[in-house]
């Protein structure tokens, strides 16, 4: 019987150019594919059509054949996918696991603020977590607030979603894909009720990831450690629709000299800066703390 060649995937979003954070990510990803005999794909995560612009999606193909990265044609593009994303949500609505929430942030904050009880609890991005008031609407006043168009989010109930799930774990690979496992304990309660969609967006990134990834046969995901603790609410996800797990590496993050992560929010110095001012792929390797590559690599298409 044939064996499944290993699946791995980059998936940047074009809301920004790619800085060296984005560089060593995607070449651990390239070379563990490449050292497992498996494939690399390219997915491009455009949901949030306010931020990402066609020069940004365009610069990341510039950016990583650069690199020397080649990933399989064709790209997959998450806005020309929508209808996936509906039919997951619609499987997650057919459990009455899912409630739209019509509080806009400031209502939320206001609601925290006015709470005297022990320190409100934040999620691991460190946002407070959902207070749930939206949660004891009844349906029929959920529908007149939808069909009056007031704005909602679609959330999560966390609390009966893993009462179907149970304990749920993922495997955790190191360095070397092929020796080091871990399997690790999935806590989705510390998220609360994620958004899972809105009324103008019929997706978010942790219900896209999850069907984006199975569709694609992805079997190993590689990311940075900021996105270590999502891993909870996707493992939740992919069980409540019926998805493969892949197995899951995190890696470290390029951090700024105040020890941040960097990011396009905060300005990073972008790849193609460095490339103008004179860099080369080494010595974009040699910054991020790669050793030099082994041989040369093909290009992107």
């Amino acid at each position: 019987m044939r064996v499944k060649s290993p699946v791995f995937r980059f998936a940047p979003s074009p809301n920004g150019y790619l800085h060296l954070g984005h560089a060593l990510s995607a070449l651990i990803d390239f070379e563990m594919a490449r050292d497992l005999g498996g494939r690399f794909l390219l997915r491009i995560e455009d949901i949030d059509a306010a931020r990402c612009r066609p020069e940004f999606e365009q610069a990341i193909y510039e950016d990583l054949a650069w690199l020397g990265i080649a990933w399989e044609a064709p790209v997959r593009r998450q806005s020309d996918n929508l209808d996936a994303y509906r039919d997951a949500l619609a499987k997650l609505e057919a459990q009455g696991l899912v409630y739209p929430s019509f509080e806009s942030r400031a209502e939320i904050a206001r609601h925290i603020a006015q709470h005297t009880g022990a320190p409100w609890p934040h999620d691991p991005d460190g946002s407070p977590l959902y207070p749930g008031t939206s949660k004891q609407l009844g349906a029929e006043e959920r529908a007149r607030r939808i069909a009056s168009g007031e704005p909602y989010a679609l959330r999560l109930d966390m609390d009966a979603a893993i009462k179907r799930t149970g304990a749920l774990t993922w495997v955790e690979v190191g360095a070397d894909p092929k020796q080091d496992h871990e399997i690790l304990m999935a806590e989705p309660q510390m998220w609360g009720d994620v958004v899972l969609a809105r009324k103008d967006t019929p997706t978010s990134y942790h219900l896209s990831v999850v069907v984006d990834d199975a569709l694609q046969g992805v079997t190993h995901v590689v990311r940075g450690q900021d996105l270590y603790q999502a891993t909870s609410v996707h493992r939740v996800l992919q069980t409540l629709l019926g998805l493969p797990p892949p197995l899951y590496h995190h890696h470290r993050l390029i951090l700024d000299a105040e020890g941040h992560k960097l990011s396009k929010s905060t300005q990073a110095t972008a790849l193609r800066e460095l490339r103008r001012d004179g860099a080369t792929p080494a010595d974009i390797r040699r910054v991020v703390g790669l050793a030099p590559a082994a041989a040369a690599t093909p290009s992107g298409p």
